[in-house]
């Protein structure tokens, strides 16, 4: 072994300038660093992200319940901005003690309910409006197995190929080629589900395709990683045209720019506290 090669010592040591784009708020221990409560507003729902893919899950479900109808469903959302620590936060901590977005508070019950997990969220969603989750029992098990392959695989997409690929300090072949083949593993997973229906689930829309659509789709369609061509992402032809359809849903449009803090600025909605605010509070309409 050359001597320049890592040797792990015999007990880790945290070293708190490890370089990376995620060295500042990564931290070996849990709990809050500052006292911080968080905001509420009027909505039944209280909502604290960020608009990564995590977070796009649940503002897109709960845009699509509003696009139903469904009031009980309003929600004021507040940026978490991670970078900045908010998510260590004494108030973010007593809602989620895991520090990770998104988190979300029911105030339509007393004491209000905390719900943290993404998918933990879209299941809560699901079960307490009845929409998006088929009841029959066939149906249901199918859409709950994508929804846990998604909290399963995403890491691996996400912390393993992303991070390798595209945040981390140096460019490390052996981790890029280990999970760009597990990536393009699952994106075949996918790809051969999709050919047998129009969901992933199934013919019906459900919270399955809100949970991978962020990651795998925007993956394919370019918006993240930058990554698409590395991955061949065109041979993926049912990926891709799900991929597309579920893009162009009116209620996935709005979800995915909510508490986003890059891209486009008609494309950054800071905080949604209306269905109004998409058309006046975007960072375009904001900044000019």
């Amino acid at each position: 072994m050359s001597k320049n090669e890592y040797q792990p010592p015999k007990v880790w040591e945290w070293k708190k300038n490890n370089g990376g784009a995620f060295a500042n708020i990564n931290r070996p221990v849990s709990g809050p660093t500052h006292e911080k409560a968080l905001p509420v507003g009027t909505h039944p729902l209280q909502l604290y992200s960020l608009g990564t893919p995590n977070g796009q899950k649940v503002t897109i479900m709960l845009e699509e319940l509003l696009a139903l109808g469904v009031t009980g469903a309003e929600y004021d959302a507040w940026m978490i901005r991670i970078g900045d620590g908010d998510q260590f936060s004494s108030g973010f901590v007593d809602v989620n003690p895991n520090s990770k977005i998104p988190a979300l508070s029911d105030h339509s019950v007393n004491p209000p309910l905390r719900v943290f997990e993404s998918g933990s969220i879209l299941l809560y969603l699901a079960e307490k409006f009845g929409h998006f989750l088929p009841k029959d029992p066939a149906g249901r098990t199918e859409a709950l197995n994508w929804l846990f392959w998604l909290q399963g695989a995403a890491p691996l997409l996400g912390g393993g190929f992303g991070h390798f690929y595209n945040y981390a300090p140096v460019k490390i072949e052996y981790a890029i080629d280990r999970y760009a083949m597990e990536a393009k593993r699952q994106l075949d997973v996918l790809d051969k589900q999709l050919a047998r229906s129009r969901y992933v689930a199934g013919e019906e829309y459900t919270i399955a395709d809100m949970a991978i659509w962020p990651w795998y789709g925007n993956v394919v369609l370019g918006a993240v990683y930058n990554a698409a061509e590395f991955l061949d992402a065109e041979s993926y032809k049912n990926v891709l045209r799900w991929a597309q359809d579920v893009g162009n849903r009116p209620a996935v449009k709005r979800g995915r720019i909510v508490n986003r803090a890059q891209g486009p600025l008609n494309e950054q909605l800071h905080e949604r506290h209306s269905a109004s605010d998409f058309d006046t509070n975007t960072e375009d309409k904001r900044q000019g």
